[in-house]
């Protein structure tokens, strides 16, 4: 069943300029995001689907941006495609939700990344 559905757009331009600030991208992104991101030939599209990504889970789950937080989740690629990782603290307000799995699937075209997230309790 679905718990909740959440998109989020970032655009890519606009991101590019945030990350040229240090301080931004640490306060916003994982460690293991900001390798990913900075291994690719244009790490601002990268960093754009990730902010997308927290952003659209957090509408998902009801709670906000300010309710969960920035660094409270992060993007992992897998083989298999992106998945939502979180800690512990925001695991268990999923699970008080009655949250069992998420869905993420991330894209960017011209200017803009995108992020969709769907809940399944």
């Amino acid at each position: 069943m679905i718990a909740g559905v959440g998109t989020d757009m970032c655009g890519i331009s606009r991101m590019k300029r945030a990350i040229e600030c240090e301080r931004f991208v640490v306060r916003v992104f994982s460690g293991e995001e900001i390798e990913y991101a900075m291994s690719k030939k244009t790490p601002e599209r990268h960093f754009a689907s990730a902010f997308a990504a927290k952003e659209a889970l957090a509408k998902a789950i009801g709670l906000g941006l300010a309710g969960i937080g920035f660094s409270s989740s992060w993007v992992r690629r897998t083989d298999s495609g992106p998945v939502i990782m979180m800690t512990d603290a925001l695991r268990e307000k999923f699970e008080e939700r009655s949250v069992r799995r998420s869905w993420l699937s991330l894209a960017h075209e011209g200017d803009y990344a995108m992020a969709f997230v769907v809940l399944e309790s």
